[in-house]
């Protein structure tokens, strides 16, 4: 193999094998291994190279804190008093969205042993977000309020780019827009201040291996259903 052909192995190894998982080891990961996933990330393109992301990391007895503190809301006021500031899905779902989304979720509840109308098992499985899945490392990611639809397609870029970089390094992560929905319970605890929507968060970590909810593989339309060519 050429020095190219290894190189885009590596690089579609890490994309293929990149998946959402839900269910990591406590094995620690270094502050110094963050950095680098971020400075790696950080190359991401953005508009007129604006960089517009931002990044709180949170581990140790932070983590701990956040997760209790959302925990805690929920078992107190319940999911409904707690909303995101933005529309991540369709207001009006309609296909082929809405038979992809219910596929994953037979999928992945039949994997956790939630059968339908287990209204308590679905319970239990939605919170186990907020522990970010047992992952030693969260990630809360926020933008300027001020900042335009460009700024939110180029936070997108530099989140998958973590995730890849993070495959190269034998990690694994799950971005999970579950915890926009607590902002008002984030902000004060990571000084996020009024200014910055919360976005999304993400677990980083080593896989369970043994999890059997790590064994869901999502399926993925062909380039034919989601493509057109032209002149070419």
């Amino acid at each position: 193999m050429t020095p190219s052909d290894v190189a885009r192995s590596i690089v579609e190894e890490a994309i293929t094998t990149r998946k959402s998982v839900r269910a990591f080891l406590p094995t620690p990961v270094e502050r110094a291994t963050v950095e680098e996933l971020l400075a790696v990330a950080s190359r991401s393109p953005s508009g007129s190279n604006i960089q517009p992301w931002k990044v709180r990391v949170v581990g140790g007895e932070v983590r701990t804190k956040l997760t209790r503190a959302i925990l805690d809301a929920i078992a107190r006021d319940g999911f409904d008093k707690y909303q995101r500031e933005w529309n991540y899905y369709p207001v009006q779902w309609r296909e082929p969205f809405l038979g992809r989304r219910r596929k994953i979720g037979w999928d992945m509840y039949g994997l956790l042993g939630v059968g339908k109308g287990d209204h308590e098992g679905t319970h239990q499985a939605r919170l186990r977000n907020y522990d970010f899945f047992g992952a030693p490392v969260g990630l809360i990611f926020t933008l300027d309020e001020d900042l335009e639809i460009g700024s939110w397609l180029d936070l997108g870029i530099f989140i998958g780019s973590i995730m890849i970089a993070a495959r190269g390094r034998g990690l694994h992560t799950c971005p999970q827009a579950a915890f926009a929905d607590f902002h008002s319970i984030i902000r004060p605890l990571l000084n996020i201040p009024g200014s910055e929507i919360v976005i999304c968060g993400m677990a980083l970590g080593h896989i369970d291996p043994d999890a059997p909810v790590n064994r869901l593989e999502t399926e993925r339309a062909v380039v034919a259903d989601f493509t057109s060519f032209d002149g070419l």
